[in-house]
């Protein structure tokens, strides 16, 4: 008995089935999160941060000189 008659026969034929229909739904949600107009504006503040050069908007502070 072969290895692939094996894992023929333990029906496992629905669990690639499931793992396509998550993904599907997780993709679709970032798609539509994406493009609803309430994020919109969230999403071009964060596109502008690269060229912003007033540092509000810096993450985390410039590093400082290592104390001896």
């Amino acid at each position: 008995m072969k290895l692939s008659d094996i894992v023929g026969h333990a029906g496992l034929e629905l669990y690639p089935q499931i793992a396509l229909v998550l993904f599907l739904l997780a993709f679709l949600i970032v798609v539509v999160r994406l493009f609803l107009p309430s994020h919109q504006a969230m999403y071009q503040r964060a596109s502008r941060l690269p060229l912003d050069e007033s540092g509000e908007a810096r993450a985390t502070p410039t590093p400082s000189a290592p104390e001896d």
